[in-house]
């Protein structure tokens, strides 16, 4: 298991979720069947659209701490750059 930071989207330049996971097979399946009530299941956001893996923990949940800091056209930009298309990245990983 590989910690991670990753963003899901509503859909493109939709509503955006930033989390970390050291399984994001489940976590992001979670998501997807809306089996935890929530932000994610209220708005619909399930779309994986960006993620960035890390060596450990600590430094996965530093990284999600900053981005929920930074600014909407930031983590626009931030997945823009890694994923232009807005691809759910899901379907092409598993």
């Amino acid at each position: 298991m590989q910690p991670c930071v990753y963003i899901l989207a509503s859909k493109r330049n939709g509503t955006l979720y930033i989390g970390v996971t050291s399984d994001l097979t489940r976590r992001i399946a979670q998501h997807r069947i809306g089996s935890v009530p929530g932000f994610t299941s209220r708005h619909g956001v399930t779309r994986l659209v960006f993620l960035e893996l890390h060596d450990r923990m600590e430094g996965a949940i530093q990284r999600e701490r900053q981005l929920k800091e930074w600014r909407r056209a930031w983590k626009i930009r931030l997945i823009q750059k890694a994923n232009p298309e807005w691809r759910d990245l899901y379907e092409h990983l598993f």
